[in-house]
């Protein structure tokens, strides 16, 4: 599916807007867009509403800054005003291409990220072709993102990997999107080639379900913790075991490790969370503030905050580095299975046994929105990688993408015939994986 651009111009600016067009021909002969401006509009039709109905249909609204665009009340005063709506509930992207010198930095349009580079007219710059070739290689990334996106809301399934006997309660992509890995109560840990299915090698040292797995931000290290109260650490590539930790006292629910691979974090059914040194195995600290089963952690993409999800049916924020915690976030009525933090550090999402998901400001543990469309409880979240889009998957059998900015559902996936334990969406946010109580891992894409 192409992205949508609508171009909001003056009448005297046609002419750059034809250049402009001319620039963005490439993107639409490789597929990637579909372009509109009021040009395109048909004697005889109603052409207040074909305006109307193309913007709220664009992914990228285009507006073509000038004298003239300021001076006019339908563009400032009606086009603008509707684009920026759609921007402000992250339903579509709006970026201002400042055509000639005017001043524009004050409201609305000081706040948004403007091309070209630096907000320089156009029309300065010594060549044409340089300025609208500037303005092309910004658009091409905000491309990518909703490319990224949209195929996230379209995914089919391409194919289901039945290796293991019993439950994949866990799975992880590497950051080189080239790479899957599952866990599951069969007491083993699977590797597999992404892209094609194929299962590399089978971990079996574990001799009790694995019922959490995570990757290092460098690809090379594997962390899992079992039932048996042991996490293991293992070099990915050749699948030897580095060493094992064994400080909890029971079941290990959940780990996670820092942005800069140093730290690892794991949560158990001992009610404790142990933060220990990644590359050496030493223990660092105990926190101790559950009073429940912690079943879900993660860190910011920053390292410096810790989140937990407590069958307690609290979330805790913790300084990573000190261990302090920073608050206690309360709205859920039942346990929660799995928290998730977006790649900006703003936002936490929180999936429960009440069978709902909950949106928070983690910076000041504002809850946002409650969505509440799964029928059964919520065992996992994950967040895009452009933080665009929500995939959880639920005891209902079903995986729901949603739009976290809006909370807005955008699709219910079905296909598994059991709880769908794990969700896991690829660095380049084009394929989404998925573990399920039906034994089976199914991978999805465009």
């Amino acid at each position: 599916m192409p992205v949508a651009i609508f171009f909001c111009y003056a009448r005297k600016d046609k002419t750059l807007l034809a250049e402009l067009k001319a620039h963005f021909r490439p993107f639409q002969r490789q597929g990637l867009i579909e372009v509109w401006d009021d040009g395109e509009i048909r004697p005889g039709a109603e052409w207040e509403q074909q305006i109307k109905d193309h913007m709220n249909a664009a992914h990228i609204i285009l507006l073509l800054v000038s004298p003239d665009f300021m001076d006019s009340d339908y563009c400032y005063g009606i086009e603008m005003k509707r684009a920026l709506e759609r921007h402000k509930n992250g339903e579509a992207t709006v970026i201002p291409i400042i055509l000639r010198p005017i001043y524009w930095h004050g409201e609305p349009l000081g706040k948004l990220q403007a091309l070209p580079t630096n907000g320089k007219p156009v029309t300065t710059w010594h060549d044409l072709d340089v300025a609208f070739y500037d303005v092309t290689t910004g658009i091409h990334d905000v491309i990518e993102r909703w490319t990224a996106r949209l195929q996230i809301g379209n995914l089919t399934v391409l194919r289901t990997l039945t290796s293991h006997r019993s439950t994949i309660i866990s799975v992880a992509i590497n950051p080189d999107g080239q790479t899957l890995v599952s866990g599951s109560y069969d007491n083993t840990i699977k590797v597999w080639n992404l892209s094609t299915g194929q299962e590399l090698r089978t971990l079996t040292d574990h001799t009790s379900p694995v019922y959490c797995i995570a990757i290092s931000p460098d690809g090379q290290t594997l962390v899992s913790g079992s039932a048996g109260d042991t996490i293991k650490v293992w070099n990915l590539s050749t699948g030897q075991k580095l060493r094992t930790l064994a400080d909890h006292t029971h079941a290990i629910e959940s780990v996670a490790i820092s942005p800069d691979g140093q730290t690892l974090v794991s949560g158990s059914w001992d009610d404790t969370i142990k933060v220990w040194n990644l590359s050496t195995g030493q223990k660092l600290r105990t926190l101790t503030s559950h009073t429940d089963t912690i079943e879900s952690v993660a860190i910011s993409p920053d390292g410096q905050t810790l989140v937990s999800g407590s069958w307690d049916h609290t979330i805790k924020v913790w300084n990573l580095s000190t261990g302090q915690e920073l608050r206690t976030l309360t709205g859920h009525t039942r346990a929660i299975e799995s928290v998730a933090i977006s790649p900006d550090g703003q936002t936490l999402v929180s999936g429960s046994h009440d069978n709902t998901i909950k949106v928070w400001n983690l910076s000041t543990g504002q809850k946002l929105r409650t969505l509440t469309s799964h029928t059964d409880t919520i065992e996992s979240v994950a967040i895009s990688p452009d933080g665009q889009t929500l995939v959880s998957g639920s005891g209902d059998h079903t995986i729901k993408v949603w739009n976290l900015s809006t909370g807005q559902e955008l699709r219910t996936l079905t296909g598994h015939t059991d709880t769908v334990y794990s969700v896991a969406i690829s660095p380049d946010g084009q394929t989404l994986v998925s573990g399920s109580g039906d034994h089976t891992i199914k991978v999805w894409g465009a």
